[in-house]
């Protein structure tokens, strides 16, 4: 579930079935009190104009859609005595655009395509700028999901390292606590090459903040790590020495995080 502020309304927007569905109650709210958000929905589904672009939205999305029955209601729109409720048209037609929730978060919900339609019925400055937010809050998601699947990628390679470490650094019939030693060595090398400094030293600086220093990584420097974690472990089955390998790694973490900023720099010029 996420929220978005449109025109000083909050307006929910909750995930079905991987499709996003946005609160037509919250949206009805911004035009009217909530007490009278219901008829606004109500008034709005009852037009010809809407039911067609309902039925045209399900006969494209929902397999199971009931044409006949969506045909019945179209026949009757427009007619004084005509009246529709949401919870009928969901009832009748077996659509999916719309669907009602109940509970803390309850109310009428429907497919962004729709939900965004029903905008026009707010106003159509209230359904650009809901448009606007929407799509804002969709960039947002997508940036964190990039930088999740960078920490999650450092996080596989980390365990490709430590695998190549315990065939290669470590004796038989090491204590638990000499091979976390070693672990401990090995994962600074690395924080030394890109950082400077070791995860001791960082925690040293910073008592403050949770975490260690690569939860406070940028995505280039995540990026940079999980190349080297993996270059590293090419260096550890190739028995070259730490120190040589500390060398190689920092000179690496410079010229790629050169080439990254770089990059950057490009894309801010566009």
């Amino acid at each position: 579930m996420a929220k978005i502020n449109v025109k000083d309304t909050e307006i929910t927007i909750i995930s079905v079935e991987e499709r996003d569905y946005i609160s037509l109650t919250d949206m009805a709210n911004a035009k009217e009190s909530e007490s009278r958000a219901a008829d606004i929905i109500k008034n709005w589904i009852r037009t010809r104009y809407t039911l067609e672009f309902l039925g045209t939205w399900e006969q494209i999305n929902n397999p199971n859609f009931k044409v006949v029955e969506f045909d019945h209601f179209k026949m009757q729109a427009g007619l004084p005595s005509f009246v529709l409720s949401v919870s009928e048209w969901i009832e009748k037609t077996n659509a999916i655009g719309i669907i009602v929730r109940k509970g803390k978060y309850g109310g009428t919900y429907a497919h962004k395509d729709i939900a965004f339609e029903f905008g026009s019925a707010i106003s159509v400055p209230f359904k650009l700028y809901l448009i606007t937010e929407f799509q804002r809050l969709k960039e947002e998601e997508q940036k964190q999901l990039g930088w999740t699947a960078k920490r999650e990628l450092a996080k596989l390679n980390y365990h490709i390292h430590t695998d190549a470490i315990k065939h290669n650094l470590i004796p038989q019939e090491l204590s638990p606590t000499q091979t976390s030693i070693i672990y401990a060595n090995e994962a600074d090398v690395l924080n030394v090459a890109l950082f400077g400094i070791t995860a001791k030293q960082w925690r040293e600086a910073n008592p403050d903040l949770k975490g260690n220093i690569r939860d406070y990584a940028t995505i280039n420097e995540l990026i940079c790590l999980s190349n080297m974690e993996n270059l590293n472990a090419v260096f550890i089955n190739e028995k070259i020495p730490q120190k040589e390998r500390l060398i190689k790694l920092n000179k690496i973490a410079i010229q790629q995080m050169s080439i990254l900023q770089d990059v950057e720099k490009r894309k801010l010029l566009k």
